[in-house]
């Protein structure tokens, strides 16, 4: 067994977009096991936009990460040796692990990974992991979707929204999505069953909207914020949800300014309701969300994509990939083969 780990960690705050002096990749020893731990080799990890927010000493939902710290991320992984009585050698798990190759980890702190299932270990980083559960509480319990209604998705290739708009369909929304290329929008519409969807390049988002969304917009999945968050306020309903799952295109902002949309004041003329969405908040209902998740993936009602990139040295090229919007589902770096 490799006695060495590999490891991401913080060297300063980024100023604007992450450059890579901003981390460091080391090397070092992995500290003996303790009474209650667990040895995990990561073989999955997972990459977001919310990594630039930990990087970061604003204000936010989690502390950040300090510097000289490893690089906070999820991961999944297996057991390489335990001495915590609800694990042994080979058992699968999941949970923030960080950018690294090993974890010694609490074994309170990891969630054992159902075995011989035959659903692909990326599944339980996407539709089966606290992605999936994202689309599943954001939409559900604070979209409050109708049959009937209009659901608008931006970022809708990416890995949440992706899920997003296909849980819609099920519910018997209209799905209109938002995305940065053609071949995006083309994949959400012809695989995932969006009723249609704007290339946000290419195409004027606000005129678009009034054709694909004739009846006005009941519920917004906000991934992006900035000038499509905008468009969509433009043209929510008496009553509309608006689901704040992030606002990627604010978070290298040089200045740290995040701002809201510029027609605010839509909130209170259609007296809209605009809410958070933080998927920890849900951790004592995960298995309502999962139960439900797994029966649609197993029932091919919900389809997933996974953009994998090979390597820990290659970890902020998977970040870039996200900012870039170069992939498409949820972003992996494969830090080690599957057993």
């Amino acid at each position: 067994m490799n006695n060495m780990n590999r490891a991401w960690r913080l060297e300063k705050r980024p100023v604007g977009t992450i450059q890579p002096t901003d981390l460091s990749l080391v090397e070092e020893p992995i500290p003996e096991l303790e009474d209650g731990q667990i040895l995990k080799r990561n073989i999955y990890l997972s990459v977001d936009p919310t990594n630039r927010i930990w990087m970061s000493d604003r204000e936010q939902y989690m502390p950040p990460v300090e510097i000289g710290d490893v690089m906070r991320g999820g991961t999944l992984g297996v057991v390489e040796s335990s001495r915590h009585a609800g694990f042994e050698p080979g058992d699968l798990v999941n949970g923030l692990g960080g950018w690294q190759t090993h974890h010694v980890a609490s074994g309170d702190m990891v969630n054992k990974l159902p075995g011989d299932t035959g659903i692909p270990l990326p599944a339980f980083m996407s539709a089966l992991g606290a992605t999936g559960v994202t689309a599943y509480f954001g939409l559900l319990d604070i979209g409050q979707p109708k049959a009937g209604e209009t659901v608008v998705v931006s970022a809708a290739a990416g890995a949440v929204g992706s899920i997003v708009g296909q849980i819609a369909k099920i519910k018997g929304c209209r799905v209109i999505g938002i995305s940065g290329s053609d071949e995006k929008c083309a994949h959400v519409v012809d695989d995932f069953g969006f009723d249609g969807a704007i290339n946000y390049k290419t195409e004027n988002v606000a005129e678009r909207l009034r054709v694909l969304c004739p009846d006005g917009i009941d519920v917004d999945f906000e991934n992006v914020g900035g000038p499509i968050f905008d468009a969509i306020m433009e043209q929510i309903n008496l009553n509309a949800r608006i689901v704040l799952c992030g606002m990627i295109s604010t978070y290298n902002e040089s200045d740290g300014a995040v701002r809201g949309p510029d027609n605010f004041d839509q909130v209170l003329m259609k007296r809209a309701r605009i809410e958070g969405l933080i998927v920890s908040d849900y951790l004592n209902r995960w298995m309502e969300a999962m139960t439900e998740l797994g029966t649609w993936v197993m029932e091919g009602k919900i389809k997933y994509d996974v953009d994998i990139v090979d390597g820990i040295e290659n970890t902020l090229t998977a970040l870039d990939r996200i900012f870039a919007g170069a992939n498409i589902g949820k972003q992996l770096v494969r830090l080690s083969p599957e057993p």
